[in-house]
């Protein structure tokens, strides 16, 4: 099967995707496992009968009990563990927002330079129409309007303007 530019794509973008995830510091990738396992079923199940099994333990008769009812132990255990968990989560949804940002950065970038080359082959394009005589199609007023260079402060400007709550 021979290879598309689509699969190129697609190639470029995975190994800028795994050059990211390589260059995790142990930190991090320790930070992305345990938030990872907070996300995951087996988390939620472990702690259910973890729960279960504590609650059971200490409110059946004939059992030494550690932690009678309120169960106030297992509610300092559980509020610790909520603090910690919650911080792992912060800490990789913190790193995961700076690689949207990049991926943002990269991709405002990649669209500024389209238009640019865009606007360009539109004026090639209307300098041929009026050279092989369709000058009328060439030279209306969308045709020539999108054939201007666009300026992207302006239409930064006009968005924060016209967005609501900006006013």
């Amino acid at each position: 099967m021979p290879r598309t530019h689509i699969q190129d794509h697609v190639d470029l973008i995975a190994k800028h995707e795994l050059e990211f995830l390589a260059n995790r510091t142990r930190a991090e990738r320790i930070i992305d496992a345990v938030a990872g396992y907070i996300g995951s079923l087996t988390f939620v199940v472990v702690h259910i009968i973890f729960f279960a099994l504590w609650i059971v333990w200490n409110v059946l008769p004939h059992t030494r009990h550690f932690d009678t009812r309120p169960f106030s132990l297992l509610q300092t255990l559980v509020a610790m563990e909520s603090i910690l968990a919650a911080s792992f989560i912060l800490m990789r949804q913190g790193r995961l927002g700076r690689r949207a940002d990049e991926r943002d950065h990269l991709m405002l970038q990649i669209l500024i330079l389209s238009e640019k080359e865009i606007t360009a082959l539109l004026g090639v394009n209307r300098e041929i129409a009026n050279e092989v005589g369709v000058s009328d199609m060439a030279n209306e007023d969308e045709v020539r309007a999108l054939s201007e260079p666009t300026s992207i402060d302006d239409v930064a400007q006009t968005i924060a303007e016209k967005l609501p709550g900006n006013g």
